[in-house]
């Protein structure tokens, strides 16, 4: 029997099913020789990912809008504009939200999840005991692409937030502070569904992602990659390096696909949730919506 995707629901306080999109496809090319070929061949490739952003972009696109919210029970009194007026799937995907919908902590000394998704946390990112898979470690260097970037962050807190196709895909500020700025590290397009990440946690320092550096004054630098997967080649940022933003601020939104960010804290910096760390530590997510607390500052 196939494995079932378990996450912890922060607010049902219990495990729950992830209802995966595309399960059937991701099972075949992460599961099968024949679906390795794909991946290899296709999955993988920038122009895979193109091709399906133009079929989510064009205007018959739409008609999959509604069966979309009825089959995941999306909450449409949550969306600030109503279904009928997206011309596209794409639209509808990076929609907004009610500023109500997504309340914060505005306790200056909290910090909250940049995004809806399932998250998994280490209070120091040195002593994780693996993350999908025991074994597996984050390779700061990698992910930075930089020895002396990573160096500023070794032993801090990380948290990594697993977007699906179904969640609100626009991410925010999880702290306040000036965007001082954001860096292309090119890449693959691979899924960062945990199918795929049971198998190679690298998927993370060899996707395309962007580095997003917030200078704050009481946290010091942090760190915030927004990670592009399969389906996902575009990441957008709508506010400029250089602005000061509150946090909750927006940063930006993916279009199509299921996508990722990891936040790091440089050491010694946050106390994150107890809860959160300690479910991470059985090997489950946590799911919260973006403007929950995550932690505070020491």
């Amino acid at each position: 029997m196939e494995t079932e995707i378990l996450f912890h629901n922060r607010s049902t306080k219990s495990l729950q099913k992830e209802e995966v999109y595309g399960e059937r496809w991701l099972r075949f090319i992460y599961g099968n020789p024949l679906g390795r070929i794909c991946l290899w061949v296709m999955v993988k490739r920038g122009w895979f990912s193109k091709w399906y952003g133009w079929r989510m972009n064009r205007k018959n696109s739409a008609s999959k809008i509604n069966p979309f919210i009825e089959k995941f029970g999306l909450q449409k009194d949550e969306f600030l504009d109503d279904p009928s007026s997206f011309k596209n799937f794409n639209e509808f995907f990076y929609r907004k939200l009610k500023r109500s919908s997504r309340p914060f902590d505005p306790d200056s000394k909290s910090i909250i999840f940049p995004a809806d998704g399932r998250h998994f946390a280490y209070q120091n990112i040195n002593e994780n005991r693996g993350v999908f898979v025991k074994g597996q470690k984050f390779k700061l260097k990698e992910l930075f692409n930089s020895s002396k970037l990573a160096k500023n962050f070794e032993g801090g807190t990380l948290v990594l937030s697993r977007l699906c196709p179904t969640d609100y895909h626009r991410f925010h500020f999880p702290v306040s502070g000036i965007l001082k700025s954001v860096r292309l590290i090119n890449g693959q397009l691979s899924s960062v569904n945990p199918i795929a990440l049971r198998q190679s946690l690298s998927i993370f320092w060899e996707n395309k992602r962007y580095l997003a550096i917030i200078q704050n004054d009481q946290l010091g630098q942090v760190a915030v990659f927004l990670i592009g997967a399969t389906c996902v080649g575009s990441v957008h940022t709508t506010i400029k390096t250089g602005a000061i933003a509150n946090k909750g601020d927006e940063m930006g939104y993916f279009s199509f696909g299921g996508s990722s960010l990891i936040t790091i804290f440089q050491p010694n910096k946050v106390k994150l949730d107890d809860e959160l760390c300690q479910i991470s530590s059985t090997g489950f997510e946590t799911y919260a919506k973006m403007g929950e607390t995550m932690g505070k500052t020491f």
